[in-house]
């Protein structure tokens, strides 16, 4: 079949209504065929610069970028809302032109004409930890190369209600889907594990047998993706729910793999949040690397990953006289880690070494430049918009799981253990 660029007609032969929103008024009757057999409206540009502008005090329309190229604003309309009958030629033509003027199109006629805003909705973790603001960095780039807009509501939680109360503020604006950076399990799941932000100068074990999986947090989120597309960002991949995430258990592996084949007998571990899907996976990550070499298992030192917790977990540690390998749940907390060891008389790495997670742009600054696992933000948001827009150009249920898995950096806080050095 011909691709044609012309107004379309109904079935009695007349033109049928435009698309984009724009009043009938607009299509005149000063109309005559361009080359590509589109009606064009009458030429009422500046001839001095041959640039056609809006009315006096008002930004281009869409029929200022018809003018200037030189087709119907029909065509111009199917290109702003990415429809496929179009030539290739025409289309960068139009697209050239509305560069050229610095045509914006109509949010509110594009909605009309599309049935989609185009905006998409983030539910994201209050605070600034570096894991969930890079996360939804990649996710608001994606978003902007792909030209969609994207509002972001705050949760200090994802209990069930909060998570309603949020999209529901995030319905009344008009969203096509939801993003949701969820790397928090429920407080019930966790129920038993020992209290991680206690005072600087202290550190406590985490007892990792009560932590369990997911219920209310998953719940919630299933019943949006039933109403609406939805992707977890670091959520738990079961369900019905479409999933992308850091293989966080592999990233703890290989950090302590890397020690154990340096040597170490064992691996010390301070870790995240086990409220956190990130601290539980890397916990998992860690004790399943060291129970598979046959090693000695420690009670991991909480953390809520900060460098102020991690300078409590190193004070402990530096007491330790057997210690020569730590891996430590995030780079902020190795920071601190690396500080109270220091203070305490221990050498990283000649004494001890040191490995963290994440790969922060300060890590290759810490002393010594810190060794980490690197985590791909940029593909996580890439990813996670694939899975969203998929849903919502097809209609098809969310379902998929996405797993980026992470990278080892090797640095200089790492070495083999003072007796084999």
């Amino acid at each position: 079949m011909a691709t044609v660029d012309g107004p379309a007609s109904d079935r009695d032969g007349d033109p049928a209504p435009d698309r984009d929103g724009d009043p009938a008024s607009d299509r005149g009757s000063d109309l005559a065929p361009d080359r590509d057999g589109d009606v064009v409206p009458d030429q009422k540009g500046d001839p001095a610069t041959g640039t056609v502008i809006g009315a006096s005090g008002r930004p281009p329309a869409l029929t200022d970028v018809a003018r200037l190229v030189g087709v119907s604003h029909q065509t111009v309309s199917r290109v702003v809302n990415n429809h496929p009958g179009v030539r290739p030629r025409t289309r960068e033509r139009v697209l050239a032109g509305m560069r050229e003027l610095g045509y914006r199109p109509n949010p509110a006629a594009r909605a009309l004409a599309t049935g989609r805003t185009r905006t998409l909705g983030v539910l994201a973790p209050a605070g600034t930890l570096y894991g969930p603001t890079s996360t939804l960095y990649a996710v608001e780039q994606a978003a902007r190369e792909a030209d969609y807009q994207v509002t972001v509501v705050s949760l200090h939680s994802l209990d069930p209600e909060a998570v309603r109360q949020a999209v529901g503020r995030l319905l009344a604006g008009g969203i096509d889907g939801v993003v949701a950076v969820a790397p928090l399990l429920d407080t019930a799941d966790t129920a038993g594990v020992a209290d991680t932000t206690g005072a600087a100068d202290t550190a406590r074990v985490i007892d990792t047998a009560s932590v369990t999986g997911a219920t209310g947090a998953t719940d919630a989120l299933a019943a949006v993706a039933a109403r609406l597309p939805l992707v977890a960002v670091e959520g738990r991949p079961d369900g019905g729910i479409a999933t992308v995430s850091v293989d966080q258990e592999h990233g703890a592996r290989i950090a302590t793999e890397h020690l154990l084949a340096a040597g170490h007998r064992t691996v010390w571990h301070v870790a995240g949040p086990p409220d956190w899907y990130e601290g539980a996976g890397r916990i998992a990550g860690w004790r399943a690397a060291l129970e598979s070499a046959g090693a000695d298992v420690h009670p991991p030192l909480a953390g809520d990953w900060t460098a102020r917790a991690g300078f409590a977990a190193g004070c402990r540690l530096a007491r330790e006289p057997d210690l020569t390998a730590v891996f430590v749940a995030n780079d902020q907390m190795a920071l601190g880690v690396l500080r109270a060891l220091r203070e305490g008389g221990r050498r990283v790495p000649e004494d001890v070494s040191v490995v963290g997670f994440d790969d922060i742009p300060e890590a290759e600054f810490f002393s010594p430049p810190l060794t980490t696992v690197r985590q791909d933000f940029a593909e996580v948001g890439r990813q996670s918009l694939r899975s969203l827009l998929e849903q919502v150009e097809t209609g098809a249920p969310g379902g998929t799981h996405v797993v980026i898995p992470p990278e080892l950096v090797l640095r200089r806080s790492t070495a083999p253990p003072p007796a084999l050095s």
